[in-house]
């Protein structure tokens, strides 16, 4: 029962916080797919690659860990995403602005260490 209830957890850790991080994502997903690179450039390696690399680590990636395939390469995405957000991105913004995106990167390298369960398609 322990072991089973185990996997159930990161089986909900890795849907859930994956899911929520998606819907911020989707409107930046979207935004390349049509063209629309007006976006932050947090870490000067330009807006265009910081929007396709802020929509892959927010929208893509995260569907990689809800079905648990290469989740502890794929979290590494969100996470490192959600440390920019928090430490450049909302730098200078209150707590209560940045706490989302720490949330989203404490969860991102929990299922880093965890990985992703039984009920997955690497079956950790």
């Amino acid at each position: 029962m322990k072991i089973f209830s185990f996997n159930i957890g990161l089986l909900i850790l890795r849907v859930g916080f994956s899911i929520g991080l998606m819907t911020h994502g989707y409107e930046k997903f979207l935004r390349v797919i049509n063209g629309n690179f007006k976006f932050s450039d947090p870490l000067g390696i330009g807006t265009s690659l910081s929007l396709i690399l802020a929509s892959f680590g927010e929208f893509i990636a995260p569907i990689f860990v809800i079905v648990g395939w290469k989740t502890r390469l794929f979290s590494v995405f969100p996470a490192f995403t959600m440390l920019v957000a928090f430490t450049i991105a909302h730098d200078g913004d209150p707590f209560s602005r940045k706490e989302k995106s720490l949330i989203y990167f404490i969860a991102f390298i929990a299922i880093y260490f965890t990985g992703p369960g039984k009920y997955s398609l690497d079956k950790e």
